[in-house]
């Protein structure tokens, strides 16, 4: 009998090791898809803690009531403040587009890279006679050219998002774009238009095309805890009205059609659509409600991500994308670890290195 109770109290301990493992393995499956899925380990919390989760989010309901308050409050500031930012664009629009020459006191700012001063191209000048007729003559182009040409075409250029949008037939009609504006609506909706001022050129009469954002600085009431602060919610642009055979906006396309049952052809030419930068003076139209496609709702978040980074980054500081110093600050902000650490040599565990560094992907050939 004794062996009886030994053989039993054995299988006992088999069963009750068993059960441990399985119960071990259950909640390890469980966390993985807890780890996969936040809202199944939400829903397998005990109901007390689902009850003060719910408390949380009305908290954050009501702190994003607060926050939209503030955008409202910084918008109507940012109002204020553009009377005393316009003055500036003035001055820097006079100079571009060659107003007024700024006088050395203006012109007075450090740098590591800029060649020869004005003063040392006019003492060149004066030694013209030791030079061959065409370098003279490059020379006083050099000194006679007014202003800054094609600054906002170069900073299109230097902008990777802008200049996605520039095709080969768009670059002469944007060497007239002299200026770019930014006007904030006070009234009604509040909201932005973006203002291209362009010279009389040989492409269409328009001395000014608009583009024109209306943005909601408040939650979205049926999906408040989502909010991130204020947004674009639709925009339009304006027309243009192009000179005869000069709109870089449609092609003409032939093609040669045949007739059903019949063995006769005819060519037709037809108008259709082209890309062009100047499209983003057209983009779709939605009505208040209406469900948009893929392809739509694409564009749309395209080109107000377009809108925002005009008016917040290029058109306050052009002169810093037009010499490329804005975009090493963008693409520091863009920068970001990823991925799993992995060992790429163990002679710093023998003692041989000292603290942890960082190596970039280019390495010294070994010798």
């Amino acid at each position: 009998m004794a062996d009886n109770q030994r053989n039993s109290g054995s299988t006992t301990a088999v069963k009750n090791n068993n059960n441990d493992g399985t119960n071990q393995l259950t909640e390890d499956l469980g966390t993985v898809v807890h780890a996969t899925d936040p809202a199944a380990y939400v829903r397998s919390l005990p109901a007390p803690i689902r009850r003060r989760l719910k408390a949380l989010k009305r908290l954050q309901s009501d702190m994003s009531s607060v926050e939209a308050k503030f955008f409202e409050e910084l918008h109507q500031l940012e109002c204020k403040y553009e009377t005393l930012y316009n003055p500036f664009y003035v001055k820097r629009f006079k100079i571009v587009s060659a107003e007024v020459e700024p006088d050395d006191n203006e012109c007075q700012w450090p740098s590591e890279d800029e060649g020869d001063s004005l003063e040392d191209d006019f003492k060149k000048k004066a030694s013209i006679d030791k030079s061959p007729d065409s370098e003279c003559e490059e020379m006083e182009e050099e000194i006679d050219m007014k202003g800054i040409p094609e600054f906002w075409l170069r900073i299109f250029k230097n902008v990777e998002i802008l200049a996605d949008l520039i095709e080969e037939n768009d670059e002469p009609i944007l060497k007239h774009l002299v200026d770019i504006r930014v006007r904030l609506l006070n009234y009604g909706a509040p909201g932005f238009v973006l203002e291209f001022v362009f010279e009389p050129n040989e492409y269409f009469t328009n001395t000014l095309l608009t583009k024109e954002y209306t943005m909601n600085l408040g939650p979205d009431p049926e999906d408040v805890l989502s909010y991130e602060g204020p947004e674009i919610v639709k925009c339009k642009g304006c027309s243009i009205d192009w000179k005869d055979g000069r709109n870089v906006t449609v092609k003409r396309v032939q093609k040669t059609q045949r007739r059903k049952g019949q063995d006769t052809r005819r060519t037709v030419v037809k108008t259709v659509r082209t890309h062009s930068f100047f499209n983003f003076f057209s983009p779709p139209q939605v009505q208040e409600g209406e469900v948009l496609d893929d392809e739509t709702e694409d564009i749309l978040s395209a080109d107000y991500e377009i809108g925002h980074f005009l008016r917040d980054r290029v058109v306050p500081k052009a002169v810093l994308y037009y010499t490329g110093e804005a975009l090493d600050s963008d693409e520091s902000e863009e920068y970001d670890e990823e991925g799993e650490e992995v060992i790429i040599d163990h002679t710093q565990e023998s003692g041989c290195g000292g603290g942890d560094t960082e190596e970039g992907s280019e390495q010294e050939p070994s010798q």
